[in-house]
């Protein structure tokens, strides 16, 4: 008795002193943080002061008389008012501090020997005075309502009558709080979360009416009401406090917890922001020892959320070690269980299909779980995540809209899987069996069937079989006519047109895209799939370049059907561009495959450009492609025979590198310029022939039988020539600068009457560096060559009147060159046609057609001057 008596007044003075303490610190300049955790450490002795003390009638019984009694019950009273006043005293000063008030119900659930009804009293009015105080302010910001009502939503069914009756008037009082606190902003704008045919809306003050009566014991009601109260924030903590709480050793709490968060979530989970983060603490609760009911609660959980944020929710579901685990799957079935947003979740999975799987994360700072922490394995996880979703029945109708896209994201993830499993452990192949039940899902069984017939499932894991495998998917849904062909037609131009987010992926598509237009279309392909092919001519992937040009070659049978047709032989041309040696090769063989077909007044509008992109493949540094181009050049001049009016421009824009190639290393490059200069001659009418036979060939009379003919018939090329020849001096390879040193030699000697001074001045100025050249047969032949450029320059005349006579001269009375340098000439000379010495035929007459062309070619000055110093700055390219 003494004892009892002893321990309120200990109480009294324990909660006077703590109460000061309180008082002192709260009129002082601490750090607000830390003065609410000393106050709220002071608070919780006090309340363990204030409601550990017996109950009011065990007080009473101490009592000797009426008047003790009495004493004692205003003792009693007194402690309680003390508490119940500091708790006022701090709400008061600072609404943040209603904080205290969950931590209050917190302590009190934790030993049942405290006065639980009374401490739900003091909680009760409490917020009854916070509600006042709000109403007169025009700012409110109180974060902790959340938490604090997911501790009074619990207590709201609690066992005890009384507890449940102040607990729901606290209900009340909070959510009058929270009116108040939304007043201002829906004032001004309606809440972001509003959803089409939904009334779950942030309201006015007005909108709603709650009683303390209705809360009790009416979980829906108090979802309701919460749910459609607390802004997104606090709900958020609302629904992370009720999810903590069913993991609670008490199995009631557990349940009412687990009761309040469906119904909840029901129909406000749209106003949840943690998603992700909910997410993640379902699947950590999964993974522990949770009871079949629990499992249960948490799976509805995540399917509310799916319904609501199937993006958060999809996202965090990837972010999780492959292969998923049994428990990730459930989650996975959960998902897809809310078949309302199965379009929106097929979306966000080919969103992640997007990615290429073990490239290297940027994010650093972000926790990631994979087993390769730095790398993305999400797309690995999302084909996974395929195989649970695609065979869901309420999934067949949102699988038939995305059939296109989930069939290209699937074979662009079996090769990237595919070289994957080249570098990391071998892994299930998620990506093909995806593909298959996509297949399955779609009515495609047959595809399927046929596939796997072909092997063509077993070899895909096989890097090197890709392309194929790609090519046989495409066949096999083509030859059973599958019914999305215009849907994945549609899809796969529009793909193409917008451009891949990886080069790799644009030959996925090609492959796919040109098999379906091979077996529903007759060649050529409709103008806008044409347009695609002439664009992949030129793309940055070689391996891109060569499919194209493939398709292209195979429509040579009916290229002259084509609209665009010079577009698309331009586009080719440009290829010759390429760094790839292969694409310049595939693009060679190409033309000239169109080219046999194409109509000739087609070919003849582009002979000149076609000529001029072949002049620069001509000095390739590969033998292959100068080879093939040099040859190429001779059949374009062959079929165009007939046109004489524009062949001699064409021939002798390309008759040096054919000249001085003759000397190449690569047997294959010399046997190209022979059978093309056989037919340059045929077309000319010059007996060169002979001298292209083996038995016969000789460089030097080559060169020198081009120059006799030259001079008796097509002296106005020869400067041009000239120039030409300039390029190549400065060659890195040495039999082009032996033959060019030769070559000019006897152009200088054949048309040094056409050259002007500062022309002769340029050629000095070329030559004078290979006087100097490491090869002593090519110092040898360049000073020959000087000594006709000085020869030549001393002739000349800076009189115009007599140059002009003096070029007339040359024209009127034209002798043939003899050979100059005796480089690997015949040792019997007597059977040669070359006619060295002079006959009657060696002196000819001018013509008045050759004596205009000496004319036209006293041109300005200037102009030459630039066309010497052009080739000048030429350089060939080195092999």
């Amino acid at each position: 008795m003494v004892q009892t008596a002893a321990s309120l007044w200990d109480a009294y003075s324990g909660l006077l002193s703590n109460q000061a303490m309180i008082l002192a610190m709260n009129s002082s300049f601490v750090d607000p943080l830390l003065q609410y955790e000393t106050q709220l450490k002071i608070v919780e002795l006090s309340f363990k002061m204030a409601f550990a003390i017996p109950s009011l009638d065990k007080v009473k019984e101490i009592g000797k008389n009426e008047d003790d009694q009495e004493d004692l019950e205003n003792l009693y009273r007194t402690i309680l008012n003390i508490f119940e006043d500091t708790l006022l005293i701090l709400v008061s000063k600072d609404l943040y501090k209603l904080q205290i008030l969950k931590e209050m119900a917190v302590w009190m659930s934790e030993d049942n020997l405290y006065m639980q009804e009374r401490a739900m009293v003091i909680i009760s009015r409490v917020l009854s005075f916070a509600s006042r105080k709000v109403k007169g302010c025009t700012s409110v910001h109180v974060p902790c309502l959340g938490v604090l009502a997911a501790e009074l939503s619990l207590l709201c069914s609690h066992a005890d009558p009384s507890i449940t009756q102040q607990a729901s008037l606290g209900m009340y009082h909070l959510l009058c709080i929270a009116k108040c606190q939304n007043a201002d902003i829906a004032k001004n704008k309606s809440t972001k979360y509003d959803k089409p045919g939904s009334h779950c809306f942030l309201p006015s003050p007005s909108d709603i009416e709650f009683l303390p009566k209705i809360l009790q014991r009416d979980k829906s009601k108090i979802a309701q009401s919460v749910g459609q109260t607390l802004l997104p924030r606090l709900l958020t903590d609302f629904v992370w406090s009720l999810l903590m709480k069913l993991s609670a050793p008490d199995q009631t709490t557990a349940s009412e917890a687990a009761t309040i968060l469906k119904l909840t979530l029901e129909y406000y989970a749209h106003k949840v922001t943690m998603v992700s983060k909910i997410v993640d603490v379902i699947y950590k609760q999964l993974c522990g020892n949770a009871s079949p009911i629990l499992k249960q609660v948490m799976l509805r959980v995540i399917t509310l959320l799916t319904r609501t944020s199937p993006k958060k929710v999809i996202f965090q579901l990837m972010d999780y070690p492959v292969p998923a685990d049994n428990t990730l799957m459930l989650m996975w079935q959960a998902a897809g269980s809310e078949s309302s947003v199965a379009p929106l979740v097929l979306k966000t999975i080919l969103l992640i299909l997007k990615g290429k799987p073990g490239t290297t994360e940027e994010r650093k700072t972000e926790r990631r779980h994979f087993s390769l922490d730095t790398t993305n394995m999400m797309p690995v996880a999302a084909s996974q995540a395929l195989c649970t979703l695609l065979p869901i029945g309420s999934y067949k109708k949102a699988v038939a809209q995305f059939f296109p896209q989930l069939l290209m994201a699937l074979m662009l993830q079996l090769y990237y899987t595919s070289n994957l499993r080249l570098m990391t452990e071998d892994r299930t192949f998620y990506a093909r069996d995806a593909l298959r039940v996509l297949l399955n899902c779609s009515g495609l069984q047959q595809v399927d069937i046929a596939l796997k017939r072909k092997n063509c499932w077993n070899q895909f894991s096989q890097a090197l079989f890709h392309h194929h495998g790609v090519y046989l998917v495409a066949k096999t849904l083509s030859d059973y006519n599958f019914p999305q062909f215009p849907d994945t037609l549609h899809y796969l131009y529009k793909l193409s047109v917008e451009g891949p987010r990886r080069p790799e992926d644009n030959v996925i598509t090609i492959i796919f895209l040109t098999e379906l237009l091979n077996n529903f279309f007759k060649d050529p392909f409709p103008e806008e799939f044409l347009v695609l092919f002439r664009n992949w001519v030129n793309d940055s992937d070689p391996a891109v370049s060569k499919l194209s040009l493939q398709k292209i070659a195979s429509m040579a049978p009916v290229i002259n059907e084509i609209e665009n047709v010079c577009s698309l032989l331009i586009a080719i041309l440009d290829a010759f561009l390429s760094q790839d040696k292969t694409v310049v090769i595939r693009a060679l063989m190409t033309l000239r495959r169109l080219l046999g077909k194409l109509d000739k007044v087609t070919y003849s509008s582009l002979c000149t450009r076609i000529a001029c992109s072949y002049y620069s493949l001509m000095d390739h540094s590969n033998g292959g492609i100068r080879s093939m181009a040099i040859r190429h050049f001779g059949e374009l001049l062959r079929d165009m025979s007939q046109y004489t009016w524009m062949l001699n421009d064409v021939v002798f824009g390309g008759l040096v590198p054919l000249i001085l190639f003759l000397e190449d290393t690569e047997a294959r490059v010399v046997k190209a310029c022979k059978y093309t200069l056989e037919i340059c001659a045929s077309e000319l009418k010059w007996a060169t022939s002979y001298l292209l036979k083996d038995e016969h060939y000789s460089f030097e009379l080559v060169v020198l039988n081009i120059c006799n003919n030259l001079l008796i018939s097509h002296q106005k090329y020869v400067i041009d020539l000239i120039a030409d020849t300039l390029g190549f001096l400065r060659s890195s390879r040495t039999y082009l600068r032996r033959g060019s040193v030769i070559l000019i030699g006897y152009l200088a000697k054949l048309g040094g009457h056409l050259l002007l001074r500062d022309e002769i001045q340029v050629m000095l100025e070329a030559i004078d560096p290979v006087l100097g050249d490491e090869d002593p047969v090519i110092r040898e032949f360049a000073k020959i060559t000087n000594k006709i450029f000085m020869e030549t320059a001393h002739r000349l005349t800076s009189s115009n009147i007599k140059q002009s006579f003096r070029r007339l001269f040359n024209l009127i009375y034209i002798k043939k060159l003899k050979p100059l340098y005796n480089y690997n000439l015949p040792k019997d000379l007597t059977g040669s046609p070359m006619g060295i010495k002079e006959t009657k035929n060696d002196k000819e007459a001018i013509t008045d057609n050759n004596y205009e062309d000496v004319l036209v070619k006293n041109k300005d000055v200037s102009v030459k001057n630039a066309r010497f110093t052009s080739a000048l700055e030429h350089t060939s390219e080195e092999e």
